[in-house]
């Protein structure tokens, strides 16, 4: 039966501007998530303007990564010009990643909502955190600084003329650390942290996205392996940041609450199925029951009795309480 169009008007209402089901509010968190990545825009683009310092960073990464035989940035460029199918792909999923993003974050708040807040605080550390690097650390990508690289992106750009031009005179240098790897290692947290639970193997295909990744910034010239394991330091410290956010009780654990209900119309040997119990849940990260759960229609927070409805079950009622 579907819900009467008050009941739903209403439910959409709280959705959009108090939040629904342990998720903050859609139209808050679009307004939030705006504001947030246009100021993150304006700082990063006001950020590594020193040219020369780019280079000379870039030089000593260059060095540093040849004492240990990982410079391998020119070989596997090299390779990948000699491939114009693959290039071509390449340059696709450099400049299209953003979707990916966007999806996996839309897909955690329809989804998951009880690690949404979780990994959206994840991403707000990241762009954060990488900021103050960018500013200290301006470091410009083998493309422009590594003799004989082939910028692939510029060679097989897919928005054009105009895009190629911004490209090939870039007005800051932030290759260290790599976002494209950072956002991507980003989208297989997130969707690990979502399906770990009930899908442990499954949540382990998302990391081939950043692999992917990391391969697709080397070939085509604009990222160093170090920039990759930058990228890698940034989102372990943004997990550890961020999870200094939850909302935990005294045992560092989410609150569980127990939904006790009455027993009801059954009797020993009637052949029908008890209509009440007892059963757990996780609370979402606000510490709000989870769906499906009202607030007014629950019992306590991890109660060790077997029941907070009156003896014997007799009153028929679900209660909650915090």
């Amino acid at each position: 039966m579907n819900p009467p169009p008050d009941g739903l008007a209403r439910t959409w209402a709280r959705a959009l501007f108090r939040g629904l089901g342990g998720r903050p509010a859609v139209l808050v968190e679009l307004v939030f998530l705006l504001l947030w990545f246009l100021l993150f825009i304006r700082i990063d683009a006001a950020v590594g303007r020193d040219l020369a310092a780019a280079n000379a960073n870039a030089l000593a990464l260059q060095s540093a990564e040849h004492a240990v035989h990982i410079d391998v940035e020119r070989s596997v460029n090299a390779w990948l010009t000699g491939n114009p199918v693959l290039a071509h792909a390449a340059v696709y999923l450099y400049r299209l990643y953003y979707v990916v993003v966007a999806g996996t974050l839309l897909w955690v708040f329809v989804r998951h909502a009880e690690v949404y807040r979780k990994v959206r605080r994840t991403m707000v550390a990241m762009t954060a955190l990488v900021l103050p690097v960018y500013w200290a650390v301006p470091t410009a990508p083998p493309r422009t600084a590594l003799p004989g690289a082939v910028d692939i992106v510029a060679r097989y750009d897919i928005l054009g003329r105009a895009g190629r031009e911004s490209w090939t005179h870039p007005s800051h240098y932030t290759a260290m650390p790599s976002m494209h790897v950072g956002w991507s290692l980003w989208c297989a947290y997130a969707a690990w942290t979502a399906l770990r639970g009930t899908h442990p193997r499954l949540a382990l295909v998302p990391w081939s996205f950043p692999l992917l990744m990391a391969a697709d910034v080397l070939a085509t010239g604009n990222h160093y392996v170090l920039d990759i394991a930058g990228s890698v330091a940034l989102l372990a410290v943004s997990v550890v940041v961020a999870s200094l956010g939850d909302r935990r009780d005294g045992s560092g654990k989410l609150p569980e609450w127990t939904w006790t209900t009455s027993v009801r119309g059954w009797s020993p040997g009637s052949g029908r199925r008890p209509r009440g119990g007892s059963r757990r849940f996780r609370a979402s990260p606000d510490g709000s029951p989870p769906d499906g759960v009202s607030r007014s229609a629950s019992c306590s927070r991890a109660a060790p009795r077997p029941s907070c409805c009156g003896a014997g079950g007799r009153t028929g009622r679900q209660r909650f309480s915090s």
